[in-house]
């Protein structure tokens, strides 16, 4: 017997609505390369419905005071808690992520975030009124910009989601939010969620809405004239085409983008334990992450002895199947992706060396080994691109200067990482790396409170942290006659 794929829906407006044409897409387990689910196709009619849902509720949003905001997201922080073991199934049906790892690394942080965001809602900070001239007193007041429009990838769902909504939101903006065409599931369950926490309160049911679709319907969203914002987590290409169909109406854009994360090795860090923990920085969700450590800078006097180490972990590094505890990583997310990754394996240069991994696992669905590749060059292919992969290159650099020169020396600016026991070095490194985020003995960890976005062609606006929270905002000068 063969199981009918599920049919999911748009949420809008508080209901769940096929696409008003009827066009679907399959959605793909990417653990069996076999569709489970159908999702609404949108088009311009879905669109314009989703628009006109979030702009009619953004007045009431707007003017609740920001006490009735945290309300609401912390009711749905609580909303998410208990409902977790549901997230996470649809999460790892949507991508193959392992269980447990779900359960812990993704979970909990998204929690934190709605959290830290409520709490935000009720600490906008800035100028205090003052007389700047003679007989006029000045105001800073900083509003919700409108309705944004939000699209997620597929490498993390529901945590990208979060990262966009709960910001917006508690800003007092209105949301229409697209998940990846691959990677639906997920985000429909959070707006159920959301959309029955809104309910319970007695709030406007298009506050949050979400559809589903492709680039085209993206490009749709972007190009409406409704949103004053349009957010993007994507690719560099992406990013550029939201960028350029959003300067048509001057909307504001927020973009986060690509990434090639250097991470500097130098000859006098604990090379066993730097193995092992830039392995898991760069293996972690199958190296499917924008900050993920891709990139070794390592000093050539340890260059030998690190390449045995990073092979090592790599070979101790398991990949599998959703249920399987011991796995640190499921497969790559669509067939495109494991494509892309393995054409970057064929076309290495002669010089590369495959220490360990450079093939796909099994043949079935899109599962591919920990690799790490040394002997290249600085303007390989493999090293000036993303590979969005679990691979992991090594080069070797003779001094600080070199060192900075390959770690800057490509066209993105999202993360990086130097290993040191030397604190003066560390703090030159930090300065000198041309990094939206510089990591000193550790890789990939992030919190509520601090910004992560990128410079270059990594994007600009940030994620997470109050500066965020400004990024959904805007200033308006208010000044009034004292006579």
């Amino acid at each position: 017997m063969t199981t009918e794929p599920r049919r999911l829906r748009n949420y809008i407006a508080g209901e769940f609505r096929d696409a008003a044409d009827g066009r679907t897409t399959e959605v793909v387990n990417p653990v069996t390369g076999e569709a489970y689910a159908t999702a609404p196709l949108s088009g311009p009619a879905d669109v314009d419905a989703a628009m006109a849902a979030a702009e009619e509720a953004f007045p009431v949003w707007r003017d609740l005071v920001p006490a009735e905001r945290q309300k609401v997201l912390l009711k749905i922080a609580d909303a998410f808690e208990a409902r977790a073991e549901e997230l996470i199934a649809a999460e790892s049906e949507n991508t193959g992520k392992p269980l447990a790892l779900t359960r812990s690394e993704e979970i909990p942080p998204m929690v934190d975030q709605i959290r830290f965001f409520a709490g935000a809602a009720r600490m906008l900070e800035g100028r205090s009124a003052g007389e700047y001239m003679d007989g006029m007193t000045s105001i800073i007041r900083r509003e919700p910009i409108g309705v944004c429009a939000q699209v997620a990838p597929w490498n993390y769902p529901m945590m990208m989601a979060t990262w966009k909504f709960a910001p917006a939101l508690a800003a007092g903006n209105t949301v229409v939010l697209k998940p990846s065409d691959t990677t639906p599931a997920s985000t429909l369950l959070m707006a159920e969620i959301i959309g029955g926490v809104l309910e319970e309160l007695g709030h406007p049911k298009g506050v949050f809405n979400v559809i589903c679709g492709d680039r085209d319907t993206g490009r749709l969203m972007v190009e409406h004239p409704v949103p004053a914002m349009a957010s993007i987590t994507g690719s560099v290409r992406a990013g550029m085409q939201v960028a350029e169909s959003a300067s048509k109406d001057l909307k504001r854009v927020h973009l986060e983008l690509g990434g090639k994360a250097p991470v500097v090795v130098f000859d006098d860090a604990d090379v066993a334990k730097a193995a092992e923990e830039i392995a898991v920085a760069g293996y972690f969700n199958a190296g499917q992450d924008c900050t993920a450590a891709t990139r070794v800078l390592v000093h050539e006097s340890i260059h030998d002895e690190f390449v045995a180490a990073l092979a090592k972990a790599a070979a101790d590094t398991k990949t599998g199947l959703p249920d399987d505890e011991d796995v640190l990583y499921g497969p790559l997310n669509n067939a495109n992706q494991l494509k892309q990754v393995s054409g970057f394996i064929e076309r290495l240069p002669a010089h590369a060396t495959i220490e360990a991994g450079g093939h796909r696992v099994g043949d079935k669905g899109y599962f591919f080994a920990p690799t790490v590749i040394s002997g290249l060059k600085q303007d390989d292919e493999i090293v000036q691109r993303e590979v969005f992969g679990p691979v992991i290159t090594v080069q070797s650099f003779t001094d600080e200067d070199q060192a900075v020169s390959y770690a800057n020396g490509v066209t993105y600016a999202l993360a990086s990482s130097v290993w040191t026991k030397d604190h003066a070095r560390a703090m030159r490194m930090s300065k000198r790396l041309d990094f939206g985020c510089v990591w000193i003995n550790t890789h990939i960890p992030l919190v509520a409170e601090m910004p992560h976005g990128g410079f270059k062609q990594s994007g600009y606006g940030k994620d997470l942290s109050s500066y965020s929270f400004e990024d959904y905002t805007r200033i308006k000068h208010v000044m009034t006659s004292l006579g």
